[in-house]
């Protein structure tokens, strides 16, 4: 055996393949998408990005219904997105081990929420697990197997950013195979109409006996007694964050977060004088304690939403009593920084549609991709953002709703076929005459620059089929369609004009190649200094590439602009935009001529 350093997700997907996995899907996510890039390393397992959660674990459950070893994973939304995959499965429960990896996101790093999915485990009346090191990360996943093949159920292993993409020693086994399992036709099984789903019903009830006896002797549950004065219940990064703040503490670390054992909860209470728990977001453990009987705080010492830290959990400590010496002040703090908002790219073909949308003067319902940063000023072109695939539908009952201005959708590629389809099969169905813009980059790009079926791109990097997205668009019913480069700007404003007017669905499809899987030749544009008065007009469509100069424009004292040929791409945006045309391609600059002398 080997040690070697692993983030969490490299440490699941390590585990997949030492436990026999042979089948894995994914839609990428942050903080998931690793695990599946990961995955697909290792030739023994087929690996896929599907087109989106619902489906991967559809395609899971599918293998593991044929006697294979499978895994899906997810971020913690990407769950709420397959949870009706997750409940048939509960019932009809699997034949090989089935194991869903779900990435909670405490903190909102990447998210429009937070959520704490240990309650879609009671929900579902499924086993989750939760590790709290990149070591219990690689366990779990074989252990979920073990268990969901012993108890005929699917079992989930949650996991959150922290636990994600921190890094600890782990050390690595060998692969194990394990026998086909034979797949035996049985519909009152495998088949949930309502006659069989009731039997299914009362399997799933004790089978949930049967697990909760489990958990009291679940070796991921443990004991570790110190001063008998503070007991603390905890799981996860929690767990190592308390163990840092009350090193002397007795703890009752969870690994196996549902169901709870309540056994070892009420004789590691009996142990203690005081009990606590120490869990982040939701009072999840805290509440099944109280309703045992049990005296116990939590949320009254510790905050309710936001990502713990070591930090968090010993001012909170402090300021309860728990603990007597003050936070120490760091030298340096995050806050002592500038804020660095998050903006599009230097040249993202993104720039060009909010900018025409902008000039429109239309709402725009956007959707989850990198185009959601088109809310950031100084662009500040979106109205509402809420999840995948929302844009079409919002932009619908907004114009049903009666909204006294002209409005769009946009959404990406990736996003389109994850959850965008129905809903543009929806307003075409109902005649809403809505324009949806398409904005294609060819990638899933926020998440990393995965492939999706737009792009053809597999997850191994092989060349799939490229499903046409206007062809799609025509296919559904649409009959005002245009495909146009975002660079083409007059030709794009144009097409957005034809589409808002139409009576009817009308779809643009925007052509916006990501910077980072496309070729991008053109040479960086220059400010030509003696004819820019400072108007700040080229900044106002956001390029990090174009930034203030230390030189002031004589008359009106406003820094000049300045272009950082480093990061500009030659998109040519703000040649566009320039008033005064004090932009130019850097090839026609000279050392002296103004940029009228330059153009001629």
């Amino acid at each position: 055996m080997t040690e070697a350093i692993l983030s969490g997700n490299e440490a699941i997907a390590r585990g997949a393949w030492e436990a026999g996995v042979e089948v894995a899907a994914a839609y990428p996510g942050t903080p998931s998408t690793e695990i599946l890039e990961n995955v697909s390393q290792y030739p023994e397992i087929y690996a896929e990005w599907s087109a989106n959660e619902k489906v991967a674990l559809d395609v899971a459950i599918g293998a593991a219904y044929a006697g294979r070893r499978a895994m899906a994973a997810m971020k913690h939304v990407g769950l709420n997105v397959a949870s009706e995959s997750l409940f048939y499965s509960s019932y009809t429960g699997v034949n090989a081990g089935l194991v869903i990896i779900n990435a909670d996101d405490p903190g909102l790093h990447s998210s429009q929420n937070e959520q704490d999915n240990r309650h879609y485990a009671r929900f579902a009346k499924v086993p989750m697990l939760e590790p709290s090191d990149s070591q219990e990360a690689k366990e779990m996943v074989g252990a979920a197997l073990d268990l969901s093949e012993q108890f005929d159920t699917p079992v989930i292993v949650r996991t959150t950013t922290r636990t994600s993409h921190a890094k600890s020693v782990v050390t690595l086994e060998e692969r194990r195979v394990y026998e086909k399992r034979p797949y035996e036709k049985n519909p009152r099984k495998y088949v949930m109409i309502p006659g069989f789903a009731r039997q299914r019903h009362p399997v799933v009830e004790e089978r949930m006996l049967r697990l909760a006896e489990y958990a009291e002797s679940c070796p991921y549950n443990r004991v570790e007694m110190g001063d008998t004065a503070l007991g603390i219940v905890t799981c996860g990064p929690s767990y190592q964050y308390a163990r840092e703040v009350f090193p002397q503490a007795s703890f009752l670390k969870l690994g196996m977060v549902w169901p709870l054992p309540e056994k070892l909860l009420r004789d590691f209470a009996a142990k203690v004088e005081r009990l606590i728990v120490v869990e982040e977001l939701d009072p999840f453990f805290e509440e099944h304690i109280r309703a045992l009987g049990i005296p116990v705080e939590g949320k009254s010492i510790f905050p309710l939403v936001g990502e713990f830290t070591p930090d968090v959990v010993r001012q909170a400590a402090y300021v309860a009593g728990l603990i007597q010496e003050p936070p120490v002040p760091r030298a340096f703090d995050k806050g002592d920084l500038p804020m660095r908002p998050p903006v599009l790219c230097a040249g993202c073909g993104h720039r060009d549609v909010f900018w025409s949308l902008r000039k429109l003067k239309v709402a725009v319902n956007s959707d989850i991709g990198c185009y959601a940063l088109g809310v950031m000023p100084p662009i500040g072109a979106t109205d509402t953002i809420g999840c995948m695939g929302a844009s079409i539908g919002v932009a619908t009952g907004m114009r049903r709703g009666g909204l006294e201005k002209d409005n769009v959708a946009v959404i990406g590629d990736s996003t389109f076929f994850h959850a965008g389809l129905p809903a543009l099969a929806s307003a075409v169905y109902n005649q809403t005459p809505i324009t949806v813009v398409i904005v294609d980059n060819r990638t899933t790009g926020m998440t990393g620059h995965q492939g999706n079926p737009g792009s053809g791109l597999t997850l191994r990097g092989e060349g799939g089929q490229r499903i046409d997205i206007e062809a799609v668009v025509r296919a559904i019913g649409v009959d005002h369609v245009r495909t146009v480069h975002s660079n083409q700007r007059s030709e794009l404003e144009q097409a957005l004009r034809e589409a808002i007017k139409h009576d009817a669905p009308s779809v643009v499809i925007a052509e916006t190649p990501c910077i980072f899987v496309s070729a991008h030749l053109r040479e960086p544009y220059v400010v030509v200094e003696e004819d820019c008065n400072g108007c700040t007009l080229c900044m106002r469509i956001g390029c990090p590439a174009i930034l203030k100069s230390e030189k002031l424009d004589e008359k009106s004292g406003r820094p000049l602009a300045f272009i950082d040929a480093t990061a500009c791409t030659g998109c040519g945006l703000c040649f566009d935009v320039c008033a005064r045309q004090a932009i130019l391609e850097g090839a026609l600059k000279t050392d002296t001529t103004s940029s009228v002398e330059a153009m001629a």
